[in-house]
């Protein structure tokens, strides 16, 4: 066990270098794609689907990531992680067509499947074990500044060098600033041998991480976390047309819009202060309600949309905690790494088909239905939370 002020250190290490990896791989092309676009004349439906091939591709490696971070602590991944980024973002400078872009995008997968929140959270709970929980926390609330620090930064590095150096910036940061941060001011952690995972995995254990007794709970976790990405990447992608839609002109979309991040802030920074009152599930049971609150109150069209959004924003701000915290509290420490990645798994696919269904149902059933079906979606999300929460509390019990 390291020494408490390197434990220390891990969350403003890990926060910044959050920020900065959700910046350049996730929120990347909510600034650069029209500029490749216009550059090159590539397809735009190419150029943002490289970000879901990326997602698809974080999601198939999520629990080979959890493993190792259970096996060799989160220090080696997450400096892994640097590695790929950069070379992905190396790639997307110098792609000279499409398909090489595409194709840096599958190496960004590698590098966001091993180095965003869910790798962080299992780094977070092989250091600190069950006091990870605070951590987590904390770490959330430097992650809800990627957009705010990256989306000027990269407009920035746009304009004065092209989208192309832009990238390559990116990729100097990953590895001069970050990798070293990972190598030298995480904690170092002990390795586990075979015995050793064995015996955090337990007897009777499913692909080396769920106990054999916990198959349907652990199903319901990875499911209702999964439904909540699906549903906050749809909007995130398609807030502002849906907000057209309702006869709002674009720059009240994009204020209102902006409504959404101090929303998940704010509401991180209130499950800080009472989060040792209660038990996670609460957390996600929050954050479902309200979700569907929010969505709701868009789709019967409430008059202040405001209202609506800064419900759906606080939802989906704890969202990112119980994410991390309710696996912890369930599964224990012990296995929490290559739990994460499992559970990771879903949600990272779904977060990958997200911008397309979302695009089909808004063809399709329009805004008002493509609302209408969310909500009936969240309300289920809510009803299936309920269940696990019976469920959470008779495992405490037995």
């Amino acid at each position: 066990m390291a020494d408490l002020p390197r434990l220390r250190s891990a969350i403003p290490v890990l926060g910044v270098s959050q920020i900065l990896a959700w910046g350049s791989s996730y929120y990347l092309l909510a600034v650069l794609a029209q500029p490749i676009a216009s550059d090159t004349g590539w397809p735009l439906a190419w150029i943002v689907g490289g970000l879901s091939f990326g997602l698809l591709v974080a999601g198939m490696v999520s629990p080979q990531v959890g493993d190792r971070i259970q096996r060799l602590g989160g220090r080696p991944v997450l400096a892994t992680s640097a590695i790929f980024l950069a070379l992905g973002l190396i790639g997307l400078a110098f792609s000279p067509n499409v398909l090489v872009y595409v194709l840096a995008w599958l190496v960004l997968g590698v590098g966001m499947g091993a180095g965003l929140y869910d790798a962080a959270f299992a780094t977070l709970g092989r250091i600190y074990g069950q006091r990870a929980r605070a951590a987590i926390t904390s770490l959330t609330l430097f992650g809800g500044f990627a957009s705010t620090v990256c989306w000027p930064l990269s407009a920035m590095l746009v304009s004065q060098f092209g989208w192309r150096n832009a990238c390559l910036i990116y990729a100097a940061i990953h590895l001069l600033v970050l990798l070293p941060l990972y190598v030298f001011a995480l904690p170092k952690e002990q390795k586990q041998n075979a015995g050793q995972s064995k015996h955090a995995a337990g007897e009777g254990a499913v692909g080396g991480a769920v106990p054999a007794d916990s198959r349907l709970l652990f199903a319901l976790i990875a499911l209702v976390i999964a439904i909540s990405s699906m549903i906050s990447t749809l909007l995130s992608v398609h807030m502002l047309t849906i907000l057209q839609a309702r006869d709002i002109a674009l720059g009240a979309a994009v204020a209102l819009g902006a409504i959404v991040g101090p929303s998940q802030v704010g509401a991180r920074t209130i499950e800080m202060a009472i989060s040792r009152f209660h038990h996670p599930i609460w957390t996600k049971f929050a954050s479902t309600v309200l979700v569907a609150a929010g969505v709701g109150l868009l789709w019967i069209g409430v008059p202040i949309v405001a209202a609506a959004l800064i419900l759906y924003g606080a939802g989906i701000g704890i969202e990112s905690i119980a994410r991390g915290t309710l696996p912890l509290a369930v599964f224990g420490e012990h296995r929490y790494a290559a739990i994460m990645g499992r559970i990771a798994m879903p949600s990272l696919i779904m977060q990958a088909a997200s911008p397309s269904i979302g695009a089909m149902l808004i063809e399709k059933l329009g805004a008002e239905g493509t609302l209408a079906l969310l909500f009936v979606v969240a309300l289920v999300n809510v009803a299936l939370v309920t269940a696990l929460i019976g469920m959470v509390q008779k495992k405490r019990t037995t």
